[in-house]
C-alpha cells in the first residue's frame, strides 16, 4: 500500500490483538493485489440493541487505480467474525476487480442465426435453416419473444441447439 493502513474505531476500544488481526488480514489483501493505494478499516459498535446485545460493524474502503471498493457487511455479535466476514468479502471484491482489469471476465458467445424455412402452424412446429443449410426442428413452446402464430417463413432467428430424439432441435428460438 502506498498509504499505510488506517484503522478507526467508533464506540469501541480496540485491543492490540484486534488491531493485529486487522493488520494481518489487510497485509493478505495487499499480497493478493499489490496496487492497493489506500485501505481504511472502520470498526464500530452501534448502540446496544434490546434483544440482540452488542453488535459490531466492520467497513473496509480500498482505493485502487480507477476505483474505490467499499465493503460493508451485516453487523455481527462476535467482533472477530465481523472482521473475518468483511475481509473475506473484500478479498472477493478485489479478485473480481483484478479479473475485470485483466479482461478475464467470461464473455458469452452470441447465439447462432438462422432463418425459418418451414412452418406447420396447425401442428405447432417448424424448421429453421442455418447458413450452412442444416435443418433444425423447433416447437411452438421454444419461441421466446413472439407468438408462434405470428411467425413467417424467411424470418431471421437466433437459437440454441440441442440434441433431440430425432436429431437436432432448437431449445430456444428468438426472433431478431
Amino acid at each position: 500500500m502506498e498509504i499505510p493502513l488506517q484503522i478507526t474505531s467508533r464506540n469501541i476500544n480496540l485491543t492490540e490483538a484486534i488491531e493485529s488481526e486487522i493488520r494481518e488480514k489487510a497485509a493478505k489483501l495487499d499480497k493478493l493485489y499489490d496496487r492497493i493505494m489506500r485501505c481504511r478499516v472502520v470498526v464500530e459498535s452501534p448502540h446496544r440493541h434490546r434483544y440482540q446485545g452488542k453488535l459490531y460493524n466492520v467497513q473496509i474502503k480500498m482505493t485502487v487505480p480507477g476505483a474505490e471498493l467499499i465493503v460493508k457487511r451485516e453487523p455481527h455479535e462476535d467482533l472477530y467474525v465481523a472482521i473475518r466476514d468483511s475481509f473475506n468479502a473484500a478479498r472477493r471484491k478485489l479478485e473480481e476487480f483484478a479479473e475485470r482489469r485483466r479482461g478475464d471476465v467470461k464473455r458469452h458467445e452470441e447465439a447462432p442465426i438462422a432463418r425459418i424455412s418451414v412452418l406447420f402452424p396447425e401442428k405447432g412446429y417448424g424448421f429453421i435453416t442455418t447458413p450452412d443449410n442444416k435443418e433444425i426442428y423447433f416447437h411452438k413452446h421454444s419461441i421466446l419473444n413472439r407468438d408462434f402464430n405470428h411467425l413467417k417463413v424467411g424470418m431471421k432467428v437466433r437459437f440454441a441447439e440441442e440434441r433431440g430424439e430425432r436429431g437436432p432441435q432448437a431449445s430456444t428460438v428468438t426472433i431478431i
